[in-house]
């Protein structure tokens, strides 16, 4: 059986801790789509573990990487992280610069595959669209979300991980419904919105 491990911050987390023994931690979003239908179609053949944690930044979950990853052992891991990065410091100034994110996200990669150097990981691309968290300062929400999302890319070119796109899916999704249909304030998906990064992320483990 096969560990997949979601990490990331609340897009990920989704009130894993609300009722623990009801969900088994999984939460409330895409980590529950992805294992419900990997569950269904293949019993018995992946073990899910989600550790998302509302807040986080690339240094917090650098910061728990003993923990949190390389001590589960996961066989794949799923990383979700970035736009905490940019809001942060929108907010109170705690932030993690573009540089600085890539650096992190380089070490704890760099760390995780030589721990565990059969593991597979996917790097999901942080996005955002208009909503209330976003709109008063969206240009340069936006554009500081988009630098984070060309490093995690470049992250995943280096190591030949597999990268998963989801501004454009979101972007794309537009055309069907307005941005509140996919996230209530711009960060944080609905379960539509949910369903879509769900959809990107099998479409891409399935490859």
């Amino acid at each position: 059986m096969q560990t997949i491990l979601f990490q990331g911050d609340s897009i990920t987390d989704v009130g894993r801790n609300a009722d623990a023994a009801l969900w088994g931690e999984f939460g409330f979003g895409y980590p529950l789509l992805v294992s419900a239908k990997l569950g269904l179609a293949h019993p018995d053949a992946y073990r899910f573990v989600n550790r998302g944690v509302s807040g986080n930044r690339v240094v917090d979950l650098y910061a728990r990487i003993k923990r949190d990853v390389i001590n589960l052992r996961p066989d794949v891991l799923s990383i979700l992280i970035g736009v905490n990065d940019v809001w942060h410091e929108l907010g109170d100034r705690n932030g993690v610069d573009a540089d600085k994110f890539e650096r992190i996200y380089l070490m704890l990669i760099e760390e995780i595959r030589a721990a565990l150097p059969d593991i597979r990981i996917l790097i999901l691309e942080p996005f955002v669209t208009h909503g209330p968290a976003t709109d008063d300062r969206w240009d340069v929400f936006y554009g500081e979300v988009r630098l984070r999302a060309a490093a995690a890319k470049r992250v995943a070119d280096r190591f030949a991980l597999t990268f998963v796109p989801l501004q454009s899916v979101f972007d794309a999704a537009l055309d069907r419904a307005d941005a509140s249909h996919w996230t209530v304030d711009g960060v944080h998906p609905t379960a539509f919105g949910h369903a879509l990064i769900a959809q990107e992320w099998l479409n891409a483990f399935e490859k």
